[in-house]
C-alpha cells in the first residue's frame, strides 16, 4: 500500500508522483508552461466536410508549432458575419488574455471598385485579445456598445494578390501568427480609425413592453433571442409579465433558474450563461423529439414580446372585475 505521508514529506518523489520521474523534477517549468501556452481560435462557415479546416491548422501548425487550436464553430451560416459575432461575444469572456480568434466568414477582401470603402483583412484587440478578420462588418457586430484596444488593417494586401484565393489560410493565419509569436500588431498591420457594422437587430424597450427577436437557434433547438437581463429588470424584478412568441397562444409567464426546472417536454424561459433570454423545451431536441424551433415554427428574426402588467397598470385593474 503507497504511504501518502511519505511521499508528501519528500518533494523530488511527490514530483515523480504526479508528473512521472522525467518530469518530476521540472515540474515547476511544466506548469509555468502550461500557464502560458498560445491558443488561436477559428471561427469559420467553411463546414467539416471538405479540407478547408484542416489546411488552416495544418498552416497554423507550420508557422507556430505548439499553438493549441480551439474551433469555435465552422457552422456559420455562409456569410453570415452578424452569426459570427455572436459566437464570439458567447466565449471570448471564457478565454485567457492574448488568445488569438481567426474568424474566416466571407473573408475575401473587396477592393474599391465600385466607390465603396472596400474591405480588408483587419486586426482588433479586445480586451487583451486579437481577433482577425476580413472588414466586412463583423468588427462592428461583435463590439456593439463596448470600447475596442486598438484597429489595424493589415499592410500589403493589395501586393500579393495570389493570396486572396484563400484569404483565411494566406493573410490572417499568418497575421495570427506573428502575434502569437510575440510580434507587435503595428510591425505588420496600420492602425485605422472606422470599421463596419452589419445589421443586427437590437431589443426595443417600449412602455410596459420589449420587443425582441430570435437571433440564434442552438443545436438543441433553443430560441436564443438579442433580450438581456439588464433590459428585462429595468422593469423590476417582481414586475409580472408574459412573454409571447409566434403568436398569442404561445407565452410564458416565468423566468425559470435552469431547464430542469420544468418537467420534461415543457417550455421553459431562461436568462442563459450570457445573460440572454432563451426560450426552449425541458429535455426537447431538433434531432430527437424535437425542440422549441420545431415545435414552435420559429426561425431566426422572429419577434419575442415581453409584456410587463405593473401593479396598478390599466391590465392590472381590468382583471379585477
Amino acid at each position: 500500500m503507497l504511504n501518502i505521508l511519505s511521499v508528501t514529506d519528500d518533494k523530488n518523489r511527490l514530483n515523480n508522483l504526479i508528473f512521472g520521474p522525467k518530469l518530476g523534477n521540472n515540474s515547476s517549468r511544466f506548469c509555468t508552461e502550461l500557464r502560458t501556452v498560445k491558443i488561436i481560435t477559428l471561427t469559420t462557415d467553411m463546414g467539416l466536410k471538405d479540407h478547408y479546416v484542416a489546411a488552416l491548422k495544418g498552416t497554423i501548425l507550420k508557422l507556430f508549432p505548439d499553438a493549441q487550436i480551439i474551433d469555435i464553430s465552422h457552422n456559420v451560416r455562409p456569410f453570415d458575419v452578424a452569426e459570427a459575432a455572436y459566437y464570439l461575444q458567447s466565449s471570448i469572456q471564457d478565454f485567457p488574455e492574448g488568445t488569438v480568434h481567426i474568424i474566416g466568414v466571407d473573408s475575401e477582401p473587396m477592393i474599391n471598385f465600385s466607390g465603396s470603402e472596400g474591405a480588408f483583412p483587419s486586426v482588433m484587440k479586445f480586451n487583451g485579445q486579437y481577433l482577425l478578420s476580413n472588414d466586412n462588418g463583423f468588427f462592428g457586430s461583435f463590439l456593439a456598445e463596448n470600447k475596442h484596444e486598438g484597429f489595424y488593417r493589415i499592410d500589403d494586401v493589395l501586393s500579393n494578390p495570389e493570396l486572396f484565393r484563400f484569404p483565411t489560410k494566406n493573410m490572417l493565419i499568418p497575421a495570427g501568427c506573428k502575434i502569437l509569436n510575440g510580434a507587435d500588431v503595428e510591425s505588420f498591420a496600420s492602425e485605422f480609425g472606422s470599421f463596419k457594422r452589419a445589421f443586427a437587430p437590437s431589443a426595443v424597450i417600449e412602455q410596459n413592453l420589449i420587443k425582441g427577436n430570435v437571433i440564434h437557434i442552438d443545436n438543441y433547438g433553443n430560441l436564443i433571442t438579442n433580450i438581456h437581463k439588464d433590459i428585462f429588470e429595468r422593469f423590476g424584478k417582481e414586475t409580472p409579465f408574459t412573454i409571447y412568441y409566434r403568436h398569442k397562444d404561445y407565452h410564458i409567464d416565468e423566468i425559470s433558474a435552469t431547464y430542469n426546472s420544468v418537467p420534461s417536454g415543457e417550455k421553459v424561459a431562461i436568462f442563459n450563461d450570457n445573460g440572454l433570454l432563451e426560450i426552449a423545451i425541458n429535455r426537447g431536441a431538433n434531432a430527437s423529439n424535437g425542440g422549441a424551433e420545431k415545435l414552435f415554427g420559429m426561425r431566426i428574426g422572429d419577434v419575442v414580446r415581453v409584456e410587463f402588467t405593473p401593479r396598478g397598470s390599466r391590465n392590472t385593474l381590468e382583471s379585477l372585475f
